[in-house]
């Protein structure tokens, strides 16, 4: 698995090595001796979530409070513009936002720990997410950041006004968000 650095500590981007030939192609997502040996991620994962987006739905950013979860990204189907928000107040990127093209072509997964918000914008016609959490989703802790925020500054690539659930046009700004006292 090829580690692609970010400028968000901790956060990574992972090239899975794949095996394709005329019959279709195989690769290893996830293996957790590797995760554990090679990229220094010696976590549990408890649940397995898959999300389904037509094109221009953004969702998020997402986070939880309490009951942090680390995830484990990749997309199975289409292409998202997907975003990464450091929460961490101890941290020297706390506010910062990095964004990735993940795609069912390109294979590539991130790894977000714990004290991050995370979000995407669907690019495809359809596009289909899933998830590795290493705790589980807990509503009562879930926190929406403003997906516009102007102190963020995440540049989404839309087409037009995005399609937002209810919960994510009452996210708040990042000067009044709950954040992480974690390193």
């Amino acid at each position: 698995m090829k580690i692609i650095d970010t400028s968000l500590s901790g956060v990574l981007l992972l090239e899975p090595k794949v095996y394709q030939d005329e019959r279709g192609f195989f690769y290893e997502y996830y293996r957790k001796n590797n995760f554990s040996k090679d990229l220094g991620i010696d976590q549990e994962f408890v649940q397995d979530s898959h999300s389904c987006s037509r094109k221009n739905v953004l969702r998020g950013l997402h986070y939880q409070i309490q009951h942090c979860q680390g995830k484990l990204v990749r997309v199975t189907t289409g292409t998202v513009f997907d975003v990464v928000v450091d929460l961490r107040k101890n941290s020297s990127t706390f506010g910062q936002s990095e964004s990735f093209e993940l795609s069912a072509h390109n294979k590539r997964l991130i790894w977000i720990p714990a004290g991050f918000a995370h979000g995407f914008l669907a690019l495809s016609e359809t596009a289909e997410v899933l998830y590795k959490m290493t705790n589980y989703y807990a509503p009562q802790y879930e926190r929406t950041l403003l997906w516009n925020d102007p102190d963020i500054k995440v540049n989404w690539p839309l087409q037009g006004e995005p399609i937002l659930s209810a919960k994510d046009q009452a996210g708040k700004a990042l000067k009044e968000a709950e954040t992480f006292d974690l390193p």
